[in-house]
């Protein structure tokens, strides 16, 4: 027997407690059939003010993230969705293949993470290997994914990290502010392919959307390669429109 409402699939979604971005953002991208089910993997709301408490920060939510597995896997899901990036990107692909590892060992299911999911995103559209990244990390964790980025073939071009003060304060940046940002990272549009944001707190699913078609070029929100990627890895085809041609065309 199938679940009522998560006939097609059960989503287990591991996101920080913090985080009240990436929530709302699967939901708006939920096909009927597909239900996601959040477990929030306990932080605290850090004042991440230098590298070093920034990367500290970070390190603990990857600590206590087997306790949301082990939370959210009590309501059977049949596949698992991360919904936090930075500790996905951390020492490149051999760490983001030990983090894949250690959560799919703990729960018994497959996850979807975002930098793999990221990495598939681009390999989808094709044509690219040059790219620039947004963050609101500080520089330290930036080298991080650079370095995974790298690791996967990509020339990374420039980067920008808006260094947002709290875990909260990630989900206040304005649109505006967005906006200029991905202008600036796509310089003179000629040496870059792509542009990549990571930080699942970050509202941009639907400005990267709209920054594809004035930009001209794959601009790739997180949350949306991450959740496409569950999405086709368990057979579900469904495409999504509005936000992004990632949903719209793959």
């Amino acid at each position: 027997m199938r679940d009522i409402l998560g006939w097609r699939r059960k989503f287990g979604v591991l996101g920080p407690s913090t985080n009240t971005i990436v929530q709302p953002d699967f939901e708006m991208m939920r096909p009927p059939g597909v239900t996601n089910h959040y477990s929030r993997i306990f932080t605290p709301n850090a004042q991440a003010v230098s590298n070093d408490t920034f990367m500290a920060a970070t390190n603990l939510i990857g600590e206590n993230t087997l306790d949301a597995v082990r939370s959210v896997m009590t309501s059977s899901p049949d596949y698992l969705v991360m919904g936090m990036s930075a500790v996905t990107f951390f020492d490149g692909v051999r760490g983001a293949d030990a983090f894949q590892e250690k959560v799919e060992k703990a729960s018994g299911v497959k996850i979807s993470i975002g930098s793999h999911s990221c990495t598939a995103a681009l390999k989808t559209y094709g044509g690219v290997k040059r790219i620039a990244i947004l963050s609101p990390y500080y520089p330290a964790a930036n080298e991080q994914v650079a370095k995974y980025f790298t690791d996967s073939g990509f020339e990374v071009v420039r980067d920008i990290c808006l260094r947002c003060p709290t875990w909260t304060a990630i989900a206040e940046v304005p649109p505006d502010v967005l906006r200029e940002k991905l202008i600036e990272l796509n310089g003179n549009g000629r040496d870059v392919d792509a542009i990549i944001q990571v930080g699942t707190n970050l509202s941009m699913v639907r400005l990267a959307a709209a920054a594809e078609m004035w930009l001209g070029k794959p601009i790739i929100a997180i949350n949306t390669a991450t959740y496409w990627h569950a999405l086709r890895a368990n057979n579900i085809p469904d495409k999504i429109y509005g936000l992004g041609r990632l949903l719209e065309e793959f």
